[in-house]
């Protein structure tokens, strides 16, 4: 791997999660609360990471959780608090959601304390340790979602052991396959989308994801030889002969979904520099998505 800024910033995460959930206790009054009924919101990464943390919260029976893209939030519902996602503060849709939402509590996670969405929430969640300088992101995106599990009680230290682990991975023989499918249950399904969307970002390359349990209505039948079928975390059973039977590679590594994200970060740089592709600098993207007025 090339010295590109998404390659530093996704080794670090280990201790960017660390650190996140260190600072937890200091948030305790911002972050949900249990029973509270809670929205969160994002737009792209930002998103997907929302969806995996309103399936932790709401199995860890801390209350009603849902998840939105910041355009579709529907405005007409009340929630006890509302956490906006944003790494920049400056995505369109979610400061305009902020501005809107006068009578809800609302919360912003951001990278960059002074943003504009900073502006217009009513609590601010600082994370300037994990901001990025590539257009990739990574480390914000896992250090937001160890925030909130944290928050939820959970333990961070083995998830950032695994992590470690999984900067060690080899990932050298998945480098050939033409295309890749992942696959999650639960908490999961946020970060398989996630895992498709930074392979088509950073190197071009198409990628799908799907839940575990519908990926065989209908999408296996894409599966052949030469394509890889990727599961994040606990795959049910007889997911993997399935895909066997295809010809297609099933891969799978003993990890939490969130650590096992980090596998994918390094295959998606690697994919990319093998393409002769500069993973800092996705095509058509920028850092932050900002809609004319």
């Amino acid at each position: 791997m090339t010295d590109t800024f998404v390659a530093a910033e996704l080794a670090s995460q280990p201790s960017t999660w660390r650190r996140a959930a260190d600072l937890a206790p200091d948030f305790e009054g911002i972050l949900p609360r249990p029973g509270e009924r809670v929205a969160v919101v994002g737009c792209g990464t930002s998103w997907f990471i929302a969806m995996s943390y309103a399936v932790l919260r709401e199995r860890a029976g801390q209350g009603v959780t849902d998840a939105f893209a910041g355009s579709e939030y529907p405005t007409s519902r009340e929630y006890d608090r509302v956490v906006a996602i944003s790494r920049s503060g400056t995505t369109t849709e979610i400061v305009q959601l902020l501005s809107e939402l006068l009578n809800q509590k609302t919360v912003l996670i951001t990278a960059v304390a002074d943003s504009p969405a900073a502006a217009e929430a009513d609590e601010v969640v600082a994370l300037p340790f994990a901001d990025e300088r590539s257009v990739v992101q990574t480390r914000f995106a896992t250090t937001t979602l160890a925030l909130l599990r944290a928050g939820l009680g959970e333990d961070i230290e083995p998830l950032a052991v695994q992590a470690e682990t999984a900067l060690t991975l080899p990932i050298d023989d998945l480098l050939e396959a033409e295309q890749v499918s992942f696959i999650g249950v639960g908490a999961a399904v946020g970060l398989t989308f996630e895992a498709a969307l930074k392979t088509r970002e950073a190197a071009q390359f198409w990628a799908e994801s799907y839940p575990s349990m519908d990926y065989r209505h209908g999408p296996i039948a894409i599966a052949q030889p030469g394509r890889l079928v990727w599961s994040l975390g606990e795959a049910p059973d007889g997911i993997a002969d399935d895909v066997a039977a295809t010809g297609a590679t099933f891969v799978h590594h003993d990890l939490d979904p969130m650590p096992g994200l980090v596998v994918v970060h390094r295959f998606a740089v690697a994919l990319a520099e093998a393409r002769g592709l500069d993973p800092d600098h996705p095509r058509s993207l920028t850092r932050s998505v900002i809609l004319a007025s």
